[in-house]
């Protein structure tokens, strides 16, 4: 009926209307910023199908011994920076190994490890700022280390202790913190990625100095939730940076099961958003492509996404065996590729030493502090009682419905009368709660 009376009005003329349109688009859309050579199609009398193009490159600063092969980056990163970046990297392989035998010794109920892919978190989380907001998958515990997030403070979530953060509702490795600008992982795949492109969006829209960084994997990027995510961002300019672990596997499925071409960077390219590959293990090459995406990003309003190529070393989580699909005849295949990324801490261990910004002593040092600090943060986790019993209430809705109200007195009644086959002594006010 709206757009009837509109055509109905004489008066309601067509600059008057195109003044509308564009009004909307400078507050909320991306018009005005489109680049129109999209529309310049140009024509050829030649029928011809393309199913390929060159293949894109991938962009490395150190080579796989940690020897400086593109000079001009080399300088990037100050020896400061190097130094605590080596740390982290050393300390997240550290609570990777503890955390992985805890769950083993039902210390723990699940965890997932970064082997193999430790530079990606942390190279990603340098080259930004810290106020940019990440949505993390579930191998971004080094984003987490880099801004903060204590190894104490992990092992409080992996063990859903009274300290916790999330009160002990996630499930382990969903880490989340809003002191540190990182939204809490989530466990169905690929939901992080859309709503990066929304945060990115309203960024740009609200004339921030702030991007959205998301990371995911390349089984991920087989949803259709990816793909939505990718379009909005680039046809509406939202300032969000698309972070692809391409670590050859989606669980047990290799990467010749999960596309046919060239990777997830083409479909960013073919998404209209300036993209780059680079080597995963590489944390130089990270470092310095997600700096400078950073910078296009807020620049020119438009999102970017790194594809970082690398090997997940690791089983896919503690629920996962990887020997049953990477056995030795499968492995043969990643030889080569293998031999050309190595470990990312073995390459920039080998560059510091060459710089002489640590000696062997040190690694061997900062591999022992570490190993004791994750031992003694699980040990100190799992002395602490769990969250009160009423924080199963709390939270679900701004104020506690009628509805949660009967279901917390029913909960009573029941522990009331059963009490002893709980260990309520373990929950934070368990008996108290079951004798209010």
């Amino acid at each position: 009926m709206f757009c009837k009376s509109i055509l109905k009005n004489r008066a309601f003329t067509s600059s008057a209307n195109r003044f509308l349109v564009q009004g909307a688009n400078r507050q909320f859309g991306a018009m005005d910023l489109i680049n129109y050579d999209l529309f310049d199609h140009k024509f050829t009398n030649d029928m011809e199908f393309r199913s390929s193009f060159d293949k894109l490159k991938c962009f490395r600063v150190l080579d796989e011994e940690g020897n400086v092969i593109n000079k001009d980056y080399e300088g990037s990163i100050d020896d400061q920076t190097l130094q605590k970046m080596f740390k982290t990297m050393v300390m997240m392989n550290e609570a990777d190994v503890v955390f992985n035998q805890a769950q083993r010794q039902s210390r723990i109920s699940f965890y997932m490890t970064q082997l193999g892919e430790e530079a990606a978190g942390v190279g990603s989380a340098a080259g930004i700022k810290d106020h940019d907001l990440i949505f993390p998958q579930y191998r971004e515990a080094g984003a987490f280390l880099w801004r903060g997030f204590s190894i104490q403070q992990m092992a409080h979530q992996l063990t859903g202790n009274v300290h916790d953060f999330g009160k002990g509702r996630q499930m382990p490795v969903h880490y989340g913190s809003n002191k540190h600008n990182i939204v809490t992982v989530s466990s169905p795949l690929c939901t992080q990625v859309p709503q990066a492109s929304g945060a990115g969006y309203q960024f740009r829209i609200s004339g921030q100095d702030r991007i959205a960084v998301t990371y995911f994997g390349e089984g991920a990027a087989s949803e259709g939730d990816f793909h939505s995510a990718l379009n909005f961002a680039a046809t509406l300019r939202a300032q969000t940076m698309f972070f692809c672990r391409n670590n050859m596997y989606a669980i047990s499925t290799p990467i010749d099961d999960q596309y046919a071409g060239d990777g997830i960077a083409v479909r960013g390219i073919a998404y209209g958003m300036p993209t780059i590959r680079v080597d995963g293990n590489d944390i130089f090459a990270i470092y310095n492509a997600c700096k400078k995406g950073r910078e296009m990003i807020i620049k020119e309003k438009r999102p970017v996404l790194i594809e970082a190529i690398s090997y997940r070393v690791g089983d896919h989580s503690t629920s996962d065996f990887s020997q049953r699909y990477r056995d030795e005849k499968e492995m043969l295949k990643w030889k080569e590729l293998l031999s050309k990324f190595k470990s990312p801490i073995h390459r920039l261990e080998n560059y510091l030493l060459k710089r002489g910004l640590v000696k062997p002593e040190d690694s061997k040092q900062y591999r022992l502090e570490a190993l004791n600090q994750v031992r003694d943060a699980l040990k100190n986790a799992n002395d602490q009682k769990k969250p009160s019993i009423d924080d199963m209430f709390n939270d679900v809705y701004d104020t506690v419905m009628p509805h949660l109200e009967d279901q917390r007195k029913q909960l009573k009644e029941h522990l009331k009368k059963y009490g002893e086959k709980y260990n309520l002594d373990t929950f934070q006010g368990g008996n108290a709660f079951a004798n209010s």
